[in-house]
C-alpha cells in the first residue's frame, strides 16, 4: 500500500527522536512519486495549504506528526515555554485549511495529550508529542481497514461503482474510506469497475484516484464530472461512494466540489450514494450542512490549466472547494464502527456514545 504520511526516524536506530514528517507530493502525481521530508513548520504549513498532502484523514496525521516534527526542535527549557510553543504552532497549522474537521481534531487531541500529562521534563514531552502523532496514524490505518470490511457488503461481483475526488490510499493512512471497500473486493476476487470523476479544477480523480486503482490493479475508468449522469442513464453505475471532509451532526456531509451534483444524479437514477468516513470526521458541534465553512481557493486554479491561462486573466471567479450533501441524499454513512442509517441525527450520536 502506499505510504502516503509517515514518520521517518532520522536518528539512531529504534530511537523516534529525532526524526521528520514525510509525505507524498501529491502535486506532482500522477507523472513523478516523490517524498517531502521536512521538520520546519512553514513547510509543513505550506504542505497542507497547497494540496502537497489532501484528504481529511492524511491532513491530520500529517498535522499530528508535524507537531511532534517541529516541537522536537524547541528550545524551551521549561514546561511552560514548551506549552505555549505546542499551541502556536497548533494555531497556525488550524488556520492553514478550513474545512476538513479531522486537522482540528487532530492538533486538539496532540495539544490535550501534553496538557493532561504531568510530565516536566522536555525531552520526554518530546517524546509523549510524537508518540501521539503516531498512534492517530496507526489508528487511521486500523480505521481504513474497517470501514473497507464494512463498506464490503455493498459490494457485489459485477459492480459498477462512482467515486468523487479522491478517498483512497492518498487521503489517508492506509487504503482510504470511499477506496478502502474498493480494495478489500478486489483482494477477495470481486470483480467491479470504478469510474472515477476527474473532479475540476485540480483533477483529484484522475491524477490520484485513477493512478492509485491503476497502480492496484483495479478496473478504473476515468471520465470528465460532466459526463457522471450519461454513465447512470446508461446504467454502469450500482453504487456512488465519496468521502468527506467534514460531517454535521444530522448528517450533512461536506466533501469535494461537484459531490452534491453526484448526489443528487444518483437520487434521480435510483442509485445507492455512500459516504464514508471515520468517526473523527463528524463534527458534532456544526449541528447542519449549512454552518460547515467552505474554503475558498484561488481563482487561477480554474482560470489556468497546466500554468497556462485557459480562461481571460482578470475574469471573475467562484471557486468553492467543497459543497454539502443533504443527508436526504445520503444512503448510509461508512465508518468504522459500521454503516450509519437514517435518521442520522439518532444513528451518529448513538454510534459516538457507543465508542
Amino acid at each position: 500500500m502506499i505510504d502516503t504520511v509517515r514518520w521517518k526516524e532520522t536518528g539512531e536506530k529504534g530511537s523516534l527522536v529525532p526524526g521528520k514528517l514525510r509525505m507524498i507530493d501529491q502535486t506532482r502525481l500522477p507523472n513523478e512519486l516523490t517524498y517531502i521530508e521536512t521538520d520546519q513548520a512553514e513547510e509543513i504549513y505550506d504542505a497542507i495549504k497547497r494540496l502537497v498532502v489532501r484528504g481529511a484523514p492524511a491532513i491530520g496525521c500529517a498535522a499530528a506528526l508535524g507537531l511532534g516534527a517541529v516541537l522536537q526542535n524547541s528550545k524551551a527549557s521549561n514546561r511552560k515555554d514548551f506549552v505555549a510553543e505546542l499551541k502556536r504552532t497548533s494555531d497556525y497549522f488550524s488556520s492553514s485549511r478550513p474545512t476538513a474537521v479531522n486537522l482540528f481534531w487532530a492538533l486538539n487531541r496532540c495539544v490535550s495529550k501534553i496538557l493532561e500529562s504531568s510530565e516536566e521534563n522536555i525531552k520526554r514531552l518530546k517524546l509523549i508529542l510524537v508518540n501521539e502523532g503516531i498512534s492517530i496514524l496507526e489508528e487511521d490505518i486500523q480505521m481504513c481497514r474497517s470501514i473497507g470490511e464494512h463498506g464490503l457488503s455493498l459490494i457485489k461481483d459485477g459492480f459498477g461503482i462512482l467515486t468523487h475526488c479522491n478517498a483512497g490510499a492518498l487521503a489517508t493512512g492506509d487504503f482510504g474510506t470511499a477506496l478502502s471497500p474498493i480494495y478489500l473486493a478486489h483482494e477477495k476476487g470481486l470483480k467491479v469497475k470504478v469510474y472515477s470523476d476527474e473532479t475540476r479544477p485540480l483533477l483529484q480523480g484522475s491524477r490520484l484516484t485513477a493512478w492509485e486503482l491503476h497502480r492496484a490493479g483495479i478496473d478504473v475508468t476515468t471520465i470528465c464530472d460532466n459526463m457522471a449522469a450519461q454513465v447512470m442513464k446508461e446504467k454502469k453505475i450500482n453504487l456512488v461512494i465519496t468521502g468527506a471532509d467534514r460531517i454535521a451532526a444530522n448528517g450533512d456531509s461536506a466533501n469535494k466540489i461537484g459531490t452534491y451534483g453526484v448526489a443528487i444524479l444518483a437520487k434521480y437514477h435510483d442509485i445507492p450514494f455512500y459516504i464514508a468516513a471515520p468517526s473523527s470526521t463528524i463534527d458534532m458541534k456544526t449541528k447542519e450542512g449549512s454552518a460547515i465553512p467552505i474554503e475558498q481557493r484561488n481563482g487561477d486554479e480554474i482560470r489556468k490549466i497546466n500554468n497556462k491561462y485557459s480562461a481571460p486573466e482578470k475574469v471573475n471567479v467562484y471557486n468553492p472547494a467543497f459543497d454539502v450533501v443533504p443527508n436526504d441524499l445520503i444512503s448510509g454513512i461508512i465508518t468504522e464502527k459500521g454503516i450509519l442509517r437514517k435518521p442520522f441525527l439518532t444513528s451518529i450520536e448513538n454510534s459516538l456514545n457507543n465508542s
